[in-house]
């Protein structure tokens, strides 16, 4: 299965960046991350824009199990028995970094970058995204083509936009 989106301009993440920028502080709100497999670039790609410290309220990078259940919350049983890269585990990590956070809107991403690490239930590729956004959160799994760099990139491209979509219709 491949859901990858067409393929994405250098502009695209500044531009949805700008999006947030503009629809968080209408809101009163604030953001947060939870990042395994992008290992803090949409926090990055957040923090880029000056003034992003008006709505963006801090990113957490928890690349090993026992990060995410320190940091996030995440319950080491959830991890035992659905693996990292799973939708109860999105949906913890994107749960858990609102809750231990000021951000009422956060986005969380656990997958498999490649090149190894892959299996046949969990191909390379594969990314389970979480929002929370004013207290309902969704989950989704996508998967991704390319190398690790194009599947770290469309991973945040994608938790982004959908972070957008979910902020504006809050």
């Amino acid at each position: 299965m491949n859901d990858n989106p067409p393929p994405l301009s250098d502009l695209d993440v500044p531009a949805l960046v700008l999006q947030l920028a503009e629809s968080l502080p209408q809101k009163g709100w604030m953001m947060a991350t939870a990042e395994s497999c992008t290992g803090g670039l949409i926090a990055g790609a957040c923090t880029d824009l000056a003034g992003s410290s008006v709505w963006f309220e801090r990113g957490f990078v928890t690349y090993s199990n026992e990060a995410k259940s320190e940091l996030l919350g995440v319950d080491a049983t959830l991890i035992e028995a659905h693996g990292a890269v799973s939708e109860p585990v999105a949906r913890a990590m994107a749960e858990g970094a609102v809750a231990r956070s000021r951000a009422q809107a956060s986005v969380a991403v656990t997958g498999v970058a490649g090149p190894a690490g892959g299996s046949a239930e969990k191909p390379v590729g594969t990314v389970w995204f979480g929002w929370s956004v004013d207290g309902r959160t969704r989950t989704e799994r996508r998967r991704f083509d390319g190398d690790r760099a194009a599947v770290r990139a469309a991973t945040v491209h994608y938790a982004l936009q959908t972070l957008v979509e979910l902020v504006r219709g809050a």
